[in-house]
């Protein structure tokens, strides 16, 4: 029979990068891990509860979100993930991530420079396909004004 510290194991192992890496994109590295930390905490505190909800990822997604709030007074500068150590990044490209409403930076990190599929950050964002592919749309248009790129 498993255990709640077996399913929650489990769920943490599956759904920790992710809230993690969401929450860092949306509030940059050291308030999103924080975040993180607090809604994991708040979610093996409430487990029985939560686990039996349709999204937990997407409900800790909201804490972190709620926790976050305490820290962050300024807008983040984002990260930028580099999957090869020297990869050329525009130089102005963390301010005009910056620029962006918080659902397109996210949305477009997520999906662009993490890989998540459109349907994962709708999952863990708590919203529909379309609504992500929307902010990913504007959030690119905006990125391509902002940085002078015509396509």
């Amino acid at each position: 029979m498993e255990t709640l510290e077996d399913t929650f194991t489990a769920f943490f192992e599956r759904s920790e990068p992710k809230l993690r890496n969401a929450l860092v994109a949306a509030y940059g590295v050291e308030v999103g891990t924080e975040a993180a930390c607090d809604a994991l905490a708040y979610g093996w505190e409430h487990w029985e509860r939560v686990r039996g909800m349709s999204n937990p990822a997407g409900y800790l997604y909201r804490v972190g979100q709620s926790k976050s709030r305490r820290v962050r007074r300024r807008p983040p500068m984002p990260v930028v993930w580099r999957s090869n150590p020297t990869p050329w990044v525009e130089p102005e490209l963390p301010e005009a991530l910056a620029r962006l409403s918080e659902r397109q930076r996210v949305a477009i990190i997520l999906v662009h420079s993490l890989g998540w599929t459109y349907a994962e950050t709708a999952e863990l964002l708590g919203t529909s396909i379309g609504t992500v592919e929307v902010h990913v749309q504007r959030g690119l248009k905006r990125l391509r004004r902002s940085l002078g790129v015509a396509l």
